[in-house]
This record gives structure tokens, C-alpha cells and sequence, in this order.
């Protein structure tokens, strides 16, 4: 592989890495190149000019999704050739597996013969599916230790209990090995909700199986809900709680991303996880460094300002030596939020979503 191959960025953003000393997570600026991935601090509004650290990709084992950390359903895993891990958490299951697809592209090209192009394989036969036994899948996921993860969810307002999401079900059933892809796993989930093991739950799973076809009745989708069929044991169900939070949370995920924001004390910088919702309309943002579910903050869009900032010197409000990419929110009650994105179209982005929901 010559140089210039070699330097060619193939991807770069923000991923969330777990500490290898210590157990912790801090956001890295990661680009991925033609045979390693690197990752930078990211403080101060800018990269460091030099990397924290450096993954080689040949011989490199991708495993996408990685579903051992319970409040972190989107990490995948990198192992080494020196069998070291690297876990990595996207801010979506899109960006999670679009970078897995990126990486698992360029360790492939690290393996093939020089000439050689890569492409992905085709199952001649289609789909993996054969003899499979449902009620082994179900007694699996149901499984108190290794089985899906049932937790509290709301939906337009209302809050289900003992549920999980159909996205969930997926990334299950490939990270257990039961499916091989995610077609074939919503193939599988069709077929136990086609024999009532699984139920849905909630308006859009409901409309789903009301509308589609037998192979396309099973969603995979973060909002679309499911539960086990109620004529099966209760196993570690979770209690229905009552949130102040509950319905600014249930409305649709419209854009989520990380976005580095200013602090109102401190006028600190840091990485955080944005997600945008619309009826209702809020804007929440969670602390990626930690393990809560539960946003750090976030604000109603209803009669918010927001607006670009100038990328010639220092806005006024903003603390720091920060430029470039810079947005501001204010408020109905006029607090002022500072935002910053890693690249101005991500910026662009960012105030047309919430400009047509304010």
C-alpha cells in the first residue's frame, strides 16, 4: 500500500472509547484510515494535534453490536491482533453500523491479495434461516442473564412497562449468532410474533402487523415496541415508574448527534450526546462519559431563537479561545445555550431540524 493510500481519511466524528486502565468513557475524535484508526482528545473546540492512541486494523475482529454494557446498547468491539479489545459507542445504531461497515471494509482490503478487489459476499442460498427451533429463541431470550434487556418506555405520552424496542431484537439476535444478519433477524422475530411468543406494544408496532406482510411484520426500528406474550412468566419485571420527564420524552427522535456545548458555571467545553424530538418538542442532551439513561438536561423548543454565529473571532458569550461551527438557542424563559459542531454542514443541519420544529 503506498503513502498516499495510507494517509487517505476514509471516516472521521466522535465516537465514545472505554478506558483500557481504567473502565471509563471519554469522547475521541476518531479517523479511520486505510489501515489503522486513530483517536484524538477533543478540548477546547479543536482537536489535539497529536493522537491519545492508534488501532491497527490487520487481522482486526469486528464484533457489531456489542451488547454486554446494558445502558450502552450501541458499542461495537475491536479486537486486535494482539487480542486487545477496543469498545467504541456510536451516537445511533446508523452511525454505530455504518462505522463497523467502514472498518470491516478496510480490514478486509488489509487481507485480500495486492489486486485483489473486495467485495461483500453473497449468500447464494439467501437467507440462513433453517430448522430453527422458536421455542429454543424464546427460552434464550428470556434468560435472566444472557436474554434481552426489558425495560420502561413511552410512547406519544404513554409509559409501557416489561418491553423492548424492535431495534433491541435485532441487535440481540445477531450478537447472540442466532441470525447472521439483520434481514434474517427480522425474519426470525416475524416468525415468534407470528406464533405469539412476542406481542406488540404501543401504536406503531400495532399498526405495523396490522399493515405488512407475513416476512415484514416485525420492525426493526428504536421506537417500534414489543413484549413477551403474556401467558409467559414474569422474569425480572420492571417496576412502572412515574416520571416529571415522561412526556417531553415520548415524542419522536427526529436527529441525534454529538455536539460539544458550553457550560452555564463553568463556560467549560464538553462533548455531548444531542437527541431532537418533536411532539413534543425538545432537545435533551446526555453525558456520554456515563453509564445514566436519563438526560443531563434539556429544553423545550417552543419559542426558542436559534441562530449560526460567525466564524471570524469569538462570539460574544462564548468563554474561551472557541471558534468555528458555532450555534446559539435561546429559550422561551432566555437562557442562552452555545453549541458546537465538529463540521459546518453538521452545524446547517443542526438549525434547520430545529428550526422547523420551534
Amino acid at each position: 500500500m503506498d503513502t498516499d493510500k495510507k494517509n487517505t481519511t476514509l471516516r472521521e466524528g466522535f465516537l465514545v472509547k472505554r478506558g483500557h486502565l481504567v473502565h471509563n468513557w471519554k469522547p475521541r475524535w476518531f479517523v479511520l484510515m486505510p489501515d489503522k484508526l486513530l483517536y484524538y482528545k477533543y478540548e477546547g473546540g479543536k482537536r489535539d494535534s497529536c493522537q491519545r492512541g492508534k488501532i491497527l486494523l490487520k487481522d482486526c475482529v469486528i464484533t457489531c453490536p456489542f451488547l454486554e454494557y446494558e445502558n450502552r446498547p450501541l458499542v461495537l468491539k475491536l479486537q486486535t491482533k494482539n487480542r486487545v479489545d477496543h469498545f467504541l459507542e456510536a451516537c445511533s445504531r446508523q452511525e454505530r453500523d455504518d462505522w463497523a461497515g467502514d472498518i470491516t471494509a478496510a480490514v478486509g482490503k488489509l487481507q485480500a491479495p495486492e489486486g485483489v478487489k473486495v467485495t461483500k459476499q453473497q449468500d447464494p442460498a439467501g437467507s440462513h434461516l433453517h430448522n430453527i427451533n422458536l421455542s429454543k429463541v424464546l427460552d434464550s431470550m428470556y434468560d435472566v442473564h444472557s436474554g434481552i434487556n426489558m425495560s420502561n418506555h413511552v410512547e406519544q405520552g404513554n409509559t409501557y412497562s416489561n418491553c423492548f424496542s424492535g431495534s433491541a431484537v435485532v441487535d440481540w439476535l445477531v450478537f447472540m449468532q442466532l441470525t447472521l444478519t439483520r434481514v434474517d433477524a427480522m425474519t426470525l422475530a416475524s416468525a415468534l410474533l407470528e406464533e405469539g411468543f412476542l406481542r406488540t406494544v404501543g401504536l406503531k408496532s400495532v399498526e405495523a402487523l396490522r399493515t405488512a406482510g407475513l416476512s415484514e411484520q416485525f420492525m426493526d426500528d428504536s421506537t417500534a415496541l414489543y413484549s413477551f406474550s403474556d401467558s409467559l412468566k414474569k422474569r425480572g419485571s420492571v417496576k412502572a415508574e412515574s416520571s416529571l420527564s415522561a412526556v417531553e420524552l415520548s415524542g419522536k427522535v427526529v436527529k441525534r448527534g454529538y455536539l460539544l456545548k458550553q457550560g452555564h458555571r463553568r463556560k467549560n467545553w464538553k462533548v455531548r450526546l444531542f437527541v431532537l424530538r418533536s411532539e413534543p418538542a425538545y432537545l435533551h442532551y446526555y453525558d456520554p462519559t456515563k453509564d445514566d439513561i436519563s438526560p443531563a438536561g434539556g429544553f423545550s423548543l417552543r419559542s426558542c431563537l436559534v441562530s449560526s454565529l460567525h466564524d471570524n473571532g469569538v462570539p460574544s458569550g462564548v468563554k474561551g479561545n472557541i471558534q468555528g461551527n458555532l450555534f446559539k438557542i435561546i429559550t422561551q424563559s432566555d437562557t442562552h445555550y452555545f453549541m458546537q459542531a465538529p463540521t459546518h454542514q453538521q452545524k446547517m443541519d443542526w438549525i434547520d431540524a430545529i428550526r422547523k420544529l420551534t
